[in-house]
């Protein structure tokens, strides 16, 4: 599986990231063969097979030491793969500004997140993250079908999780800055790939490289254990391959071509496809309960409905700098 999910993406990352060849292809783009609910679905899975690797460094890694090498291997891997620098000096102000801003959330994010789990279960901190997508998705709704497909969802999240509210207040704390953090990640990651997902990626990347800047005085000290332990280290590009780079460009895929509200609802999918991958990896059987769970939000997800004017958040397909100028030109 993991072998046959690699080859899907790098199909589909060629495909996005291929530059038309002629004005033909620029005024008439063809859409991607890969509809966008299934890059939702690699970076669930990835998604929980990062913290596999993190498992390995807790033992001899702090909290924030696995947090400064999950965002700087990243970091490492964009820098090598997308050279995001190179294009900075094209972007607006706008973009340079979100992507800033994306950067900063992105280093605070996975801080807070690493923090909020090292004092409180993990259900518990997955449960108060999804608060936010269900108030971005619940500002979406323009629908009675939407507002139950919501419901659903929430219902079906509150099922798996099973909440118990216990564990240290500062990890409350945490938490919920974990999941307004979160909020403006869906928030910013919709700016920054309202253009296409190919430049998306680009931009993703340089946030990627703030990140590094704005974790770098809080971890790396707590990260030199790992420091001449090569397993320690593989272990720590794993966490970051697994938790922010594949997970992270399929969101930018995914966000290119879907509203955010629907992005915000298809969230739900990730405590279940926690499920599925304890079934197919961990032969982990499911309760009654959480097998109903799961039903419950796949029926959200199929029932949802997208509309252009869902939340004013509907991605523009990306154009080239010759066509946006040509554009200008013809409302002249």
């Amino acid at each position: 599986m993991y072998l046959s999910t690699l080859a899907f993406y790098h199909r589909a990352m060629r495909q996005a990231s291929a530059k038309p060849e002629t004005r033909s292809a620029r005024s008439q783009p063809t859409p991607l063969a890969v509809p966008p609910h299934a890059f939702f679905v690699v970076s669930a899975v990835f998604h929980y097979l990062g913290p596999a690797f993190a498992v390995l460094l807790f033992a001899e890694v702090s909290v924030l030491g696995v947090a400064w090498l999950r965002i700087a291997s990243a970091a490492l891997v964009f820098a090598c793969w997308r050279r995001p620098w190179r294009q900075v000096a094209g972007w607006s102000t706008r973009q340079q500004r979100d992507l800033i801003g994306l950067g900063i959330v992105l280093g605070a994010m996975n801080v807070c997140f690493y923090l909020a789990i090292a004092r409180l279960p993990l259900g518990t901190v997955g449960a108060i993250e999804f608060l936010g997508p269900i108030v971005l998705a619940a500002a979406g709704v323009r629908s009675a079908r939407n507002a139950g497909s919501l419901g659903l969802a929430i219902v079906g999240v509150g099922l798996l999780t099973n909440v118990r509210i216990e564990g240290e207040p500062l990890g409350f704390v945490f938490a919920f800055a974990n999941c307004i953090l979160f909020m403006l990640y869906i928030l910013l990651g919709h700016r920054v790939a309202q253009d296409g997902g190919g430049a998306g990626i680009d931009r993703l990347g340089a946030a990627m490289l703030v990140a590094l800047v704005v974790v770098m005085p809080i971890g790396i000290l707590d990260a030199a254990p790992a420091i001449g332990r090569p397993e320690l280290l593989l272990a720590g590009i794993g966490v970051g391959i697994c938790s922010s780079v594949i997970p992270y460009v399929c969101d930018q895929l995914a966000m290119a071509r879907l509203p955010r509200s629907t992005f915000a609802l298809l969230l739900a999918l990730l405590p279940a496809t926690a499920v599925a991958v304890g079934v197919l990896i961990l032969r982990q059987v499911p309760s009654s309960i959480e097998a109903g769970a799961v039903t419950l939000i796949v029926m959200a997800v199929a029932m949802h409905q997208s509309t252009r004017a869902d939340d004013g958040t509907q991605p523009r397909t990306a154009r080239t700098a010759e066509e946006r100028h040509d554009g200008e030109r013809a409302a002249s």
